[in-house]
């Protein structure tokens, strides 16, 4: 127990690899990127980085500008980071002087990335996202128009990867994932030659489809299930709480804000002291759970921000006492099954865990492979 902390959050960085190698052979020869925005969902991003470069991996995905500045530090020289959302207006000399790759999602950012390369004499390396569908970033088809008139536009940028989004990939039978990937190969045909990049976890585990040169991993490197059950990703994460205190509560009594709960019979209460500013969702009051030597315990009455209240009555007593460790996310129950408790997504879950956790990383084993595969 770490004195002084909400709880304990383990992070495995060994079967974070073996995660980043199995997606490796499903979607060999394509090349597999970690996407480490967010800090790597909440996990860190130093470390996880570290970590899947040790691996072999050579491309990372941040969602913003601050987030590679941050990063690009601890990489080697032969890593390529990109920058998802693209560049702000003003933004492209910071991100050209730190060496960084941006998303060009829209025909200004890529005037923009153009005017900055010939203000600096050099070619400037970018990615062309196009919109495939999902409305939310990339070159629109009238702006593709535009840009096929004007190819000189591009002029100074050194494309690296032409690349869109699945919009519906945790969904492996939804129809419009075949109407994705069509559309992206006939915007893709008018860059010949240029490297291409569609799938993300869930695009990266579909069968019978060809997954291009960069696979972008996210939620399936973190132990998150790509499609739902059964899961095949090793989970990378556990978090245990403590007992803080314990009391015996009367028939008929109430437990926390708003006595939302009612005992119906005496019980023994446990109070753990994580709450909604740890990242533990408010929406598990009265649904969550927690375990303590694989023996259920629900949640009782509301989270609150710093603590919340277990029913620890089926729990032998010996196992009971100030300082017991009790499993949030374990063996007993994912983030995948947390989520959906908390009618969420784990992604949600892994990027929402606080900062007053206890953090251990678990090294990677010295037997892991290195795999690097390039593009």
């Amino acid at each position: 127990m770490h004195e002084g902390t909400a709880a304990t959050l383990r992070i495995d960085l060994g079967a974070l690899v073996a995660n980043y190698q199995m997606i490796a052979r499903q979607v060999a020869p394509a090349a597999v990127a970690g996407v480490v925005k967010a800090d790597a969902y909440g996990l860190g991003a130093v470390a996880v980085a570290t970590a899947l470069a040790d691996a072999g991996c050579r491309h990372f995905f941040v969602a913003h500008l601050c987030e590679a500045a941050v990063l690009m530090p601890h990489l080697s020289q032969h890593a390529a980071l990109y920058v998802l959302n693209g560049l702000s207006p003003g933004a492209e000399a910071q991100c050209a002087a730190i060496g960084a790759v941006p998303v060009l999602n829209s025909l200004a950012q890529i005037d923009g990335w153009a005017a900055t390369a010939r203000s600096l004499g050099r070619a400037l390396p970018g990615v062309v996202q196009v919109d495939t569908g999902m409305s939310r970033l990339g070159l629109t088809p009238e702006e593709l128009t535009i840009l096929r008139d004007a190819p000189e536009r591009l002029a100074g940028i050194d494309v690296q990867l032409i690349m869109s989004h699945l919009a519906c990939a945790d969904q492996p039978d939804n129809s419009f994932n075949r109407e994705q990937r069509a559309r992206f190969d006939r915007i893709a045909g008018q860059f010949p030659g240029i490297p291409r990049s569609l799938d993300n976890s869930g695009g990266a585990l579909a069968p019978d489809v060809r997954h291009g040169d960069l696979v972008r991993a996210g939620i399936a490197l973190y132990g998150g299930a790509p499609h739902g059950d059964p899961n095949p990703m090793q989970p990378v994460i556990t978090l245990e709480a403590h007992i803080m205190q314990l009391r015996t509560v009367p028939a008929g009594a109430g437990v926390g804000y708003g006595l939302t709960h009612r005992c119906t019979a005496p019980a023994h209460i446990a109070t753990l002291s994580v709450g909604y500013a740890d990242g533990w969702p408010r929406h598990l009051s009265g649904r969550g759970c927690a375990y303590i030597a694989g023996v259920r315990a629900p949640i009782v009455g509301r989270v609150s921000m710093d603590s919340m209240a277990i029913d620890v009555t089926d729990v032998p007593d010996y196992l009971l006492y100030p300082g017991a460790p009790v499993e949030l996310v374990g063996p007993h129950q994912t983030i995948d099954d947390v989520a959906m408790l908390a009618d969420t997504i784990s992604y949600e879950i892994l990027t929402r865990l606080g900062h007053r956790y206890a953090r251990e990383y678990c090294p990677v084993p010295v037997a892991i492979e290195n795999r690097s595969v390039k593009i």
